[in-house]
């Protein structure tokens, strides 16, 4: 199925639409990493904003000070979450698991 054609404008309304929605993930990420604000936080208000429902756990966990790529794998998995998981997507149990492991 070949993707709708756009006009110019339709075109810049999405593209412009994208580029907030990464802001504001890259926003998110950065209060994560500069501890303005805790997972927790962030996983409760997962199903009710969709900028933070759509960052990958992975994201989530590796913006955590002192968690790099190997040291995410090796929780989530350790948790049953794969690395492609969004947060808006994990289940109770898994969000629980998750904050368990962390703390």
């Amino acid at each position: 199925m070949a993707p709708p054609t756009l006009t110019p404008e339709q075109r810049e309304a999405a593209l412009a639409k994208a580029r907030e929605a990464r802001r504001a993930r890259m926003a998110l990420l950065a209060r994560i990493s500069s501890g303005e604000e805790t997972i927790r936080s962030v996983l409760q208000r997962a199903h009710s904003d969709p900028v933070v429902g759509k960052v990958k756990v992975s994201q989530l966990v590796r913006a955590i000070p002192g968690y790099g790529p190997a040291k995410t794998e090796a929780l989530l998995e350790g948790v049953g979450i794969t690395g492609g998981r969004r947060a808006g997507g994990l289940g109770s149990r898994q969000r629980e698991a998750l904050l368990t492991a962390l703390s």
